[in-house]
């Protein structure tokens, strides 16, 4: 990986509902940037045909994406300059927000991606809402306009009203679905058109001086040309200019249309992200936040993925880099227990595959070998003098017992839970009474995906039982508070793999009414690690 500066990097995530194009859109920008030299659809057939950033067993059987990966890949600027995006691929799935929420939390910006028909999705409202928590500035990219889709300024004033966001169009679309006749730029006055057999845009876009000039009369058909006319010359009007303090406040968002599967708007986005999305930004630490521009390296882990080589049984924790530079056999100290450990074989990814990285800089991306070591929430620093804060775990919405085929595999799938947990792909707490553990999950899928990965990655066999309870919190208090209340409810009682004290509850009902009954106990949807 070529030395560049710290303003050079460019670590973003891409947002969206289920089904907006999301993971089509990852494989263009990832083959748009020289990432990649064949381009297939998700749900193709064949080993080279699937989405490069989809591996595991169960994505390529379902075509959806359920683990977040990381890819890394360089692209020269307009002035020159080598820029390197660290595109972090997020879960579409609503049932996996709790991984796509940790990996916002790695991220400086985001796209965020809607179907042209569709508007705004409540999964894409839910991850704008987490990214809005933390200021992460948003482009918008309206996908499939190729296909019949909801008005333009209805669907740019959607974006305005429901996320309470200042919208600049930034191209327009001339015509759509079965009228579609390409994708004319609002800031260079360039127009991309359809072409060949596949009607797909080839990087052929045409320049004029503005709308009004006479060669866009031989360009498109008498009709379309009066529409753009009408429309993009109301949406210059009507919108604000383009602000990047703004945008990059998280307060505006720039509208891009297109379609990825035909390489419309792809182009510009990438520009867009090398040009307006800002370089590593500060993160919220205790006791002081930590600028990118300081001298010790500091890093923190959102993310743990064990087996990423089957064969290998490896697990590998996602550093985002924070300050300082990072250099291959350095020794770092994890919050987590206090020991330094010295990081010798740091990986740079794609997706799968993988080479060794000798440095790192703030926005980097680094995946590090250990055995149990690190955790999700874990700061990396060299001091240990500070911790990197706003990784939560959330209060899970199902709760489900586990049972084996073959108890004599007690030991292996306690093994298993501590490995899937440590992911963060699910809880576990262990009842103070009895003996069965539980698993809590935020959705339903990632119970199909713990029993896929238990037969397939450790060879246990297991069933999931219904449990008496639905949901769960953490609870804290003065020791002697707490101590009465698990006299009198033992049996609704937990530890999570930590120790911290669960209280389990038969309904969110129950959860109110213990509120209620122990104003000195905190009941707590979320917790920070």
């Amino acid at each position: 990986m070529n030395q560049a500066n710290t303003h050079s990097r460019r670590t973003f995530a891409i947002i969206s509902h289920p089904d907006a194009g999301k993971t089509t859109l990852t494989e263009k920008l990832l083959l748009t940037g020289g990432a990649i030299h064949l381009a297939g659809e998700v749900k193709a057939r064949g080993q080279a045909r699937r989405a490069r950033s989809d591996w595991m067993k169960i994505e390529q059987q379902r075509g959806i994406s359920v683990t977040s990966s990381v890819m890394t890949f360089e692209r020269t600027g307009a002035n020159g300059e080598t820029i390197t995006f660290n595109l972090l691929d997020t879960p579409g799935h609503e049932d996996f927000s709790e991984d796509t929420y940790r990996t916002l939390t790695a991220v400086d910006s985001a796209i965020m991606v809607i179907d042209a028909a569709k508007g705004i999705e409540p999964q894409t409202r839910k991850l704008f809402e987490v990214c809005r928590l933390r200021s992460v500035p948003i482009i918008t990219f309206i996908n499939k306009v190729d296909r019949e889709g909801r008005d333009p300024f209805e669907l740019i004033d959607e974006v305005a009203d429901m996320l309470a966001l200042d919208v600049v169009p930034m191209s327009w679309p001339a015509g759509m679905g079965g009228l579609f006749e390409g994708i004319w730029s609002l800031e260079s006055h360039r127009l991309s058109q359809p072409e060949g057999e596949a009607k797909e845009y080839l990087g052929n876009a045409q320049a004029f001086d503005g709308l009004d000039d006479p060669e866009l009369a031989e360009t498109l058909s008498a009709d379309a040309l009066e529409k753009l006319q009408e429309e993009a010359g109301l949406a210059a009007e009507a919108y604000s200019d383009f602000d990047v303090e703004a945008y990059r406040a998280g307060d505006l968002t720039p509208v891009y249309f297109g379609s990825a599967l035909k390489n419309f708007g792809v182009e510009e986005l990438i520009e867009a992200i090398a040009t307006h999305a800002p370089p590593p930004r500060p993160q919220p630490a205790e006791p002081t936040e930590i600028a990118p521009d300081g001298k010790d390296v500091t890093g923190f882990i959102f993310k743990v993925q064990a087996n990423m080589d089957p064969q290998h049984r490896d697990r590998i924790a996602f550093m985002r880099l924070c300050s300082g530079t990072f250099k291959r056999g350095m020794k770092l100290t994890p919050s987590g227990h206090g020991k330094p450990i010295a990081v010798h074989s740091p990986i740079m990814f794609f997706a799968q595959d993988r080479e060794i990285a000798d440095t790192a800089l703030p926005g980097d991306i680094i995946g590090i070998p250990n055995h149990g070591t690190l955790r999700v929430g874990d700061t990396l620093s060299e001091k240990n003098d500070v911790r990197i804060t706003g990784l939560p775990n959330f209060a899970p919405e199902i709760l489900r017992r586990v049972a084996l085929k073959d108890p004599t595999k007690t030991k292996q799938l306690r093994k298993a839970l501590d490995d899937l947990s440590e992911e963060g792909v699910i809880q576990v707490f262990y009842p103070e009474i009895g003996g069965q553990w539980i698993v809590g999950v935020v959705g339903q899928l990632q119970l199909d995906v713990l029993v896929s990965r238990l037969s397939a990655e450790y060879k246990v066999e297991a069933m999931l039982e219904a449990a008496p309870f639905e949901t769960a919190r953490w609870i804290s208090g003065e020791d002697s508070v707490l101590d009465s209340f698990a006299r009198i409810s033992q049996a609704n009682l937990a530890k999570d793999r930590d120790g911290n004290l669960v209280f389990l509850a038969k309904s969110t009902w129950d959860v109110g009414y213990q509120e209620e009954r122990n104003p000195e106990i905190a009941f707590k949807a979320t917790r920070e690690r």
